[in-house]
C-alpha cells in the first residue's frame, strides 16, 4: 500500500512540475506581468472573521471587474461564509493519496494555468500533504506571486515565526506551523481583522467557530479570555508596527526630513540549545523595531569539541532560524568564548549584545567559570542584555536525530582501549620491578595512558583513565599490596602530584585536540576549494570543465553529481555522464528546471520537492542563472553536514564562473 501511495504522490508531483515548467517558460517569454501583490488579512485567533472579510474583499474586487478565482477557502461549514462563495469561480482541489487517505490540497498548477488577476488562498501557514511540490502553503503563494498573480490570504498572529516564543509564554502551546516574517514584509497591505474577545467567546458558545463539543474544550484551553486578550494585543501591536513602517516609507518617498536613529547594531550569541531560539526571535524583534542590522554568532570552543547529534541538529536549526529572520550569521573559533564575542562586536561596531542566562550549575561555574560574567566584565561600552527563558521541554524531547547521519563508532570503544592501555603499562611496570619498586616510577608511566586518552578521545575518557590508574596504583603498588586501602601519608604527595599533572596535561591535551580539529576542518575546506578552483580554472573546454567538476565532487562528498545546461530553446539538458541506474527521471528533470527558472535550491534537505533524492543548486553569475548542478550521495547513510553544504555552494560558484568565462 505504501509503495502505491508513493507512486501516486510521484505521479501527482510529476504532473504538477511539468505544468509549472510550461508556465515558467511562458513567464520568461513575457506573457506574465510583473510580480503579484500580496494582501494579508491578519487576526489574533480562529473565528474572528478573517475568511469572511477576505471573501468580502474578493466579491468587491469582482464587482470592480477584477478576475477572481478561489483557490482555497476554508469555510468550516459556516453558512454565512459559504454564502459569500456564491458567484465566485472556485478551482477544484487536488486530491493526494497518502497512506490510504485522500487528502485535498490547493491545485497550484491549475491556478497558474488559469492565470487570474487575483487568487484567494486561505490559511497561509498551512502545511501541505506529503507529495506536494512545496512543503508549506506560503511557498505555493510565493509561486503564484512570482507568476504575476495578486493574492488575498489569511493568517493568525501566532503563526508568525518571530512571535511563537511570546505565544508560548502566553498560551503554553508550542506552535508548529509557522511562516517566515518576510511574507509580511513583502505584503503590500496587511488588514487587521479584529473582534473583541467577549464576542469571540460568544461565537464559540453558539457553535459558530467549532462544533459544541470542540468549543467547550477550546474555551478551557487555548480560547480562554486571558489568552485572547494577550493575542489580540500582540496582533494590534504588530499591525501598528506595519503602519509605522508605512509612514516612514511615505516620508522617504516625499523627501520629508526627520531625525532617524542610525548606527544601531545588535548581536546575539547562540549555542546548541533550545533557548537560543528565543534569543534569536527577541533580537529580531528588537532589530526590526530599531531598524537595526543584527548578527548571530556561534563560537566553536574546546567545550563543544564533541557535541552530540541532538545538539548539532539544534545548532543547525538555530542557524537556519537566524538566517531565515534576516541575521548575518558568523561561526567563530577560539578558546575563550567571551573574548571572541567581544572582539567580533568591536570589529562590527555592535551597540548591544543579547545573551541568555547560563545553564551551568554553581559547581560548573566554579570549575569552568561563567561565560556570561566574562562577557559582562569585558564588554566595556557595549551594552549586554541578559535574557532569561524557560525551556518548554527538555531538549531531547523536542529534537529527533536525523536518520541520515553517518553512524558513529561504538561509544564504549575509547573506554575499552584506554583500559587496555593501562593494563599494558601495568605489565611494563611489573617488569621494571626487577630494577626498582618505587611507586613514583609506575605513577609516571601511568600518566602516559591518561594523557593519550585525553588527547585521542576527550576529557571524559581521560578522567576515566585517571581514576582507573589511581585505583591500579593503589591496588598493585602501594602497601599493603592487593588492597584498595587509602595510602599512608608517605605516599600522599605522589598521589597529589599525579592528579595535578594528569589534570593539567589533560586540559592542555584537550586544547591541542580542539585546535587540531579546527585546523583540520579549515584545511580540508580550503584545500578542497583551492584544488577544485585551480583545476577548473585551468580547463579550456566545456566538456573538460564538466568532467573535472563531477570527479572532484564525487571525491569530496562521496556523492554523484550531474550538471544540466540549457539548450537554444532554454530546455535543460544533462551535460555529464551518468550511470544507467542514476539516470534522471522526468520529475527530477522537472525539479532541475524549477531551480533554473527560480534560481533557488530544491530537492532533498530543502522545503521544495524534498522527497526527491537529488539536491539541486542553481549555477548563478551576475544575478543570472546559467545552469543547474545536482548531487546525490553514493550511499543512503551519507548526510552532508552544514560545512559540506557550504563547500558544495562554493563549488557551484566556481563552476558557474568557469562556465561563464568560456561562453
Amino acid at each position: 500500500m505504501e509503495n502505491d501511495n508513493n507512486k501516486n504522490n510521484s505521479s501527482n508531483s510529476d504532473k504538477l512540475i511539468g505544468q509549472i515548467n510550461d508556465l515558467n517558460v511562458a513567464q520568461n517569454n513575457g506573457e506574465f506581468r510583473k510580480k503579484g501583490k500580496l494582501k494579508i488579512f491578519l487576526g489574533y485567533c480562529a473565528g474572528v472573521g478573517k475568511t469572511y472579510r477576505m471573501l468580502e474583499g474578493a466579491r468587491s474586487a469582482k464587482e470592480h471587474n477584477i478576475e477572481v478565482v478561489v483557490a482555497v477557502a476554508e469555510t468550516h461549514g459556516r453558512k454565512d461564509t459559504e454564502v459569500l462563495l456564491e458567484g465566485l469561480e472556485i478551482i477544484p482541489k487536488n486530491k493526494i493519496d497518502y497512506k490510504g487517505l485522500v487528502l485535498e490540497e490547493m491545485d497550484l498548477a491549475a491556478v497558474l494555468e488559469r492565470r487570474p488577476q487575483l487568487a484567494i488562498v486561505d490559511e497561509l501557514a498551512h502545511t501541505n500533504a506529503p507529495g506536494s511540490v512545496h512543503t508549506k502553503r506560503y511557498q505555493d503563494v510565493e509561486e503564484i506571486l512570482n507568476a504575476g498573480i495578486d493574492v488575498y490570504t489569511t493568517l493568525n498572529i501566532q503563526h508568525v515565526e518571530s512571535t511563537i516564543d511570546i505565544v508560548y509564554q502566553i498560551t503554553q502551546v508550542k506552535i508548529k506551523e509557522t511562516i517566515p516574517d518576510r511574507l509580511l514584509e513583502i505584503a503590500y497591505e496587511i488588514e487587521l481583522v479584529d473582534l473583541p474577545p467577549e464576542n469571540l467567546l460568544e461565537r464559540l458558545q453558539e457553535g459558530k467557530v467549532y462544533i459544541p463539543q470542540q468549543a467547550q474544550r477550546a474555551m478551557h484551553k487555548f480560547f480562554n479570555r486571558g489568552n485572547l486578550l494577550a493575542l489580540r494585543e500582540l496582533s494590534l501591536r504588530y499591525t501598528a508596527k506595519q503602519v509605522d513602517e508605512d509612514i516612514l516609507s511615505y516620508k522617504e518617498s516625499h523627501a520629508i526630513s526627520t531625525p532617524w536613529p542610525i548606527g544601531s547594531r545588535l548581536l546575539v550569541a547562540i549555542s546548541p540549545s533550545v533557548t537560543s531560539e528565543n534569543l534569536i526571535r527577541i533580537t529580531h524583534r528588537m532589530a526590526t523595531s530599531l531598524s537595526a542590522q543584527w548578527y548571530a554568532v556561534y563560537v566553536e570552543s574546546p567545550q563543544q569539541v564533541k557535541i552530540n547529534e541532538v545538539s548539532q541538529n539544534q545548532l543547525n536549526g538555530n542557524i537556519r532560524l537566524a538566517e531565515e529572520l534576516g541575521a548575518k550569521v558568523f561561526s567563530l573559533s577560539g578558546y575563550n568564548v567571551a573574548d571572541e564575542v567581544i572582539n567580533f562586536a568591536n570589529q562590527k561596531n555592535i551597540s548591544l549584545i543579547i545573551a541568555g542566562l547560563s545553564r551551568r550549575s554553581k559547581f560548573e561555574e566554579l570549575i569552568k567559570g561563567s561565560i556570561l560574567n566574562e562577557l559582562v566584565k569585558k564588554s566595556g561600552s557595549i551594552n549586554v542584555l541578559v535574557v532569561g527563558s524557560e525551556e518548554p521541554q527538555k531538549e531531547e524531547e523536542l529534537l529527533t536525530p536525523s536518520p541520515m547521519l553517518i553512524p558513529r563508532p561504538q561509544p564504549w570503544l575509547p573506554y575499552l582501549l584506554s583500559f587496555l592501555s593501562i593494563l599494558v603499562v601495568l605489565g611494563l611496570s611489573e617488569l621494571l620491578t626487577v630494577w626498582t619498586d618505587f611507586p613514583a616510577v609506575t605513577g609516571m608511566l601511568l600518566l602516559i595512558p591518561v594523557i593519550a586518552s585525553s588527547l585521542l578521545w576527550g576529557s571524559r575518557v581521560g578522567l576515566f583513565a585517571l581514576i582507573i590508574s589511581l585505583l591500579a596504583l593503589t591496588f598493585f603498588f602501594i602497601p599493603p599490596p592487593l588492597s584498595l586501602k587509602f595510602p599512608t601519608i608517605q605516599y600522599l604527595p605522589i598521589f597529589i602530584v599525579f592528579i595535578i599533572i594528569a589534570l593539567i596535561v589533560g586540559s592542555l591535551a584537550k586544547i591541542v585536540r580542539w585546535q587540531t580539529e579546527s585546523a583540520r576542518r579549515r584545511e580540508r575546506f580550503l584545500s578542497a576549494l583551492y584544488s577544485f578552483n585551480r583545476e577548473i580554472m585551468l580547463c579550456k573546454a566545456l566538456e573538460e570543465i564538466l568532467e573535472r567538476a563531477v570527479i572532484h565532487i564525487k571525491e569530496a562528498f562521496e556523492s554523484h553529481a550531474v550538471i544540466l545546461l540549457p539548450d537554444q530553446d532554454s530546455n535543460l539538458q544533462i551535460r555529464t555522464k551518468l550511470r544507467i541506474d542514476l539516470s534522471l527521471s522526468d520529475s527530477e528533470i522537472g525539479a532541475a528546471t524549477w531551480v533554473f527558472r527560480h534560481a533557488l535550491p530544491a530537492g532533498t534537505d530543502t522545503d521544495t520537492l524534498s522527497s526527491l533524492k537529488w539536491h539541486y543548486l542553481p549555477l548563478k553569475i551576475n544575478n543570472r542563472t546559467i545552469g543547474v548542478i545536482a548531487l546525490t550521495p553514493t550511499a543512503k547513510h551519507i548526510h552532508l553536514t552544514p560545512e559540506q553544504n557550504r563547500l558544495f555552494e562554493s563549488f557551484a560558484n566556481v563552476v558557474a564562473l568557469a562556465l561563464y568565462k568560456i561562453t
